[in-house]
């Protein structure tokens, strides 16, 4: 089955099929008490660190004057779900799929002056920041969208039956959270985006990540060619594989995600071996390379804040990662789009509300977009 997501800017999914179907819808329950990203932090935070003590207090400001913030509290105002009162975290990490500037090189699309969220998901850090749930949302599910503001104060209205990363296209990271927020119920506590370009060079200067793959992979279109065994894939590769997926599955964007959160835990598991806290100059590229990378909320908008954050998830290892999808099924009248299962979804928003983890059942009977275990750790 070929899943092709609809490329063009604006809202896709607006003016498509037809026939009826149950979609995501923004919710209100009464308050109750209550990756990728997370590496790229904790590189920042290792860079500063061991040059801070050098007393280098330009590298300090250089690296500072690279970050990028938007505040997302206040376009959203106040009309969110409560902050949840049990020491967890929620997270929203987007990778931007624009095509402008050094990103235009990188294959997948043309520059058509518009950005969407190419890759979702939201990362919740347990209480004491020992365990994490993450959940991969996908791009193509058909949701209502509710109304939103963006960070420059422009109001957009609501929307039924698009695509999820039309939220972003259409009022960037203050109208995807609120979405994701609406869907969820769950109060997304920090934004993270990840620029493509900025991920391929993060990857050089790590030195590559090292993977295994069980089965071929040849996609014109990422420009990703790897025969069947043990790879050490450079930035455009690591690029290539985390969004292709022509060729790989059921061709789908859930096949995709099958191998972004498998591509995710090898680089995890990779990080220890390479030896950048010994090595000033590589800690330095790294966090330099992440500063100009990330874009946060306005919480985490200084070399201080993301400090202070990534020192808080460095107990987290890939062992104590779940990482799962949010639970859809392919919509009878359009394959290339998803329906949320809202009751198994529930399962889920529950579970990280409560801090629990996340139940078996929730995601039992999902279309998985058959790409598990293609891509492994070396």
């Amino acid at each position: 089955m070929s899943a092709e997501s609809t490329p063009g800017p604006g809202i896709p999914g607006e003016t498509g099929t037809t026939g009826q179907r149950h979609r995501a819808k923004g919710r209100r329950r009464k308050p109750r008490k209550r990756h990728k990203g997370m590496m790229i932090m904790a590189w920042t935070a290792a860079g500063i660190v061991v040059l801070g003590g050098t007393g280098a207090g330009y590298v300090y400001f250089k690296l500072n004057g690279n970050l990028k913030s938007v505040d997302i509290d206040q376009a959203l105002g106040t009309d969110r779900p409560k902050k949840a009162d049990n020491g967890s975290e929620n997270i929203l990490v987007l990778g931007s799929d624009t095509r402008a500037g050094g990103n235009k090189k990188l294959g997948g699309g043309t520059d058509d002056g518009s950005a969407r969220s190419d890759t979702a998901m939201i990362v919740h850090v347990n209480k004491g920041h020992k365990k994490a749930s993450v959940v991969s949302i996908p791009r193509d599910t058909l949701i209502d969208r509710p109304s939103c503001t963006d960070t420059k104060g422009k109001q957009y209205p609501a929307a039924n039956g698009v695509m999820f990363n039309s939220a972003y296209s259409t009022g960037g990271a203050a109208c995807a959270v609120k979405t994701v927020e609406s869907i969820t119920d769950l109060r997304m506590d920090h934004y993270l985006e990840v620029d493509f370009a900025g991920f391929q060079t993060l990857i050089d200067d790590l030195g590559g990540v090292e993977v295994t793959t069980s089965k071929a992979i040849d996609d014109p279109d990422s420009h990703l060619k790897l025969k069947a065994g043990t790879h050490r894939l450079d930035g455009e590769q690591a690029l290539g594989l985390v969004r292709t997926r022509h060729g790989v599955g059921d061709g789908s964007d859930l096949g995709r995600i099958q191998l972004q959160q498998a591509f995710i835990k090898a680089l995890l598991n990779q990080v220890k071996d390479v030896g950048v806290f010994s090595n000033p100059k590589k800690l330095y590229d790294l966090a330099e390379t992440a500063t100009k990378t990330v874009t946060a909320d306005s919480d985490l908008g200084s070399v201080n804040k993301l400090v202070s954050f990534a020192n808080g998830l460095k107990g987290i290892t890939p062992s104590n990662m779940n990482m799962v999808t949010m639970p859809v099924a392919y919509d009878p009248a359009d394959p290339n789009r998803v329906l949320l299962q809202e009751k198994k979804a529930d399962q889920i928003w529950k579970a990280l509300e409560q801090d629990k983890p996340i139940p078996k059942s929730a995601t039992k009977g999902s279309a998985t977009g058959e790409a598990n275990g293609v891509v492994s750790s070396s």
